[in-house]
């Protein structure tokens, strides 16, 4: 059986020294800078930046070409105000905002954005009651 965990999210970036100084810009604490490969402290998982041509050699595949790629990361927040000022923030550190925040029909709160690089974040608030605030709750520890 594999471990029910994500410990390590990675994004191959073509530039990961610009890619870098945007999270750095977001407030988030770097831990590692070695040689092109960036880690920073997220509070549930390792967060890092690889150079995608390193990325895709070490899996034994070929970059994909710039763009969507059909996935997204997210931030889920606390409260509701908090998706406003967190896409603010992302704003301010260049972020191009895809989506500005909206009150959803399931009952909570998201916006999307882009990094410079064109990887989607969703910020998200769900109803604590939710089952999807319970799932959160848990992989935060």
């Amino acid at each position: 059986m594999i471990p029910r965990r994500i410990t390590v999210v990675t994004l191959g970036a073509r530039d990961a020294d610009s890619l870098a100084a945007f999270y750095r810009a977001l407030g988030w604490r770097e831990a590692i800078s070695a040689d092109g490969f960036f880690a920073f402290e997220t509070g549930g998982i390792v967060f890092t930046i690889w150079p995608l041509d390193l990325l895709a050699g070490a899996a034994g595949l070929d970059p994909l070409p710039q763009g969507f790629r059909g996935s997204n990361l997210a931030l889920n927040v606390d409260e509701g105000g908090q998706v406003d000022s967190t896409i603010e923030a992302a704003r301010a550190a260049g972020a191009r905002i895809t989506r500005e925040p909206t009150d959803e029909e399931w009952g909570g709160r998201s916006a999307y954005f882009t990094d410079p690089e064109e990887n989607l974040w969703e910020v998200a608030w769900v109803p604590e009651d939710s089952e999807m605030a319970r799932l959160v709750r848990e992989a935060r520890g």
